[in-house]
């Protein structure tokens, strides 16, 4: 199944970036002139095996922020354009590249900063056996993850304590309960912007 997956990544990621090249290039042409620096945010991500990769987005931020890795909606750092980019998930479309290359899937554990992944005990180390995805079952659940962290108090602990624990209780499920089918599923509620059941619960 695993070398299904792999096949259907790199032939998917490579019909994909050869039909939205266009948005891609007009995408990169707006940040150029509504915010002047960099059009990629490139950052250091875990990937499988615990492998380092450098994982590709469009920034979506402002140039020399000191911010968390934990982004809440409405933050000053992120610029109008970039608020836009996020909520259609645009800026995520260079990982398209990544997909191809093969430091990422379509479907699994979003890649977490080298922080985050040392935080892996015991059996969860599972996950690292899984190359990061585009989607998955934690990033359909907290598809509105940022609007729900402007809305507690402390952000940063509030992911810490809840969300991250959680997302990771299901990449470990998704790990532990593969199916080519529901990677199927979760690619098209992604699109769609649809829910599915998973886990025991909607996701």
């Amino acid at each position: 199944m695993q070398i299904i997956k792999y096949i259907f990544d790199r032939s998917v990621a490579f019909i994909g970036l050869l039909f939205v090249w266009p948005v891609l290039l007009i995408t990169a042409i707006l940040i150029k002139i509504k915010m002047p620096g960099p059009v990629f945010f490139i950052q250091e991500r875990v990937g499988k095996g615990g492998k380092l990769f450098n994982c590709h987005k469009f920034r979506s931020m402002s140039v020399g922020h000191n911010g968390s890795s934990v982004s809440v909606a409405g933050e000053a750092r992120i610029t109008p354009l970039g608020a836009k980019l996020r909520k259609y998930k645009i800026d995520e479309l260079p990982e398209l590249w990544d997909v191809f290359v093969g430091d990422m899937s379509f479907v699994g554990p979003r890649p977490d900063v080298p922080g985050y992944a040392d935080k892996l005990l015991g059996n969860d180390r599972i996950i690292l056996s899984l190359r990061p995805g585009i989607t998955g079952p934690a990033t359909l659940k907290y598809r509105n993850e940022e609007e729900l962290l402007a809305t507690v108090e402390n952000p940063i602990e509030y992911n810490d304590t809840v969300i991250y624990p959680d997302k990771v209780r299901l990449n470990r499920y998704y790990a532990e309960h593969y199916s080519f089918i529901d990677d199927i599923k979760m690619i098209l509620c992604t699109v769609l912007g649809k829910h599915m059941q998973y886990c025991n619960e909607t996701i």
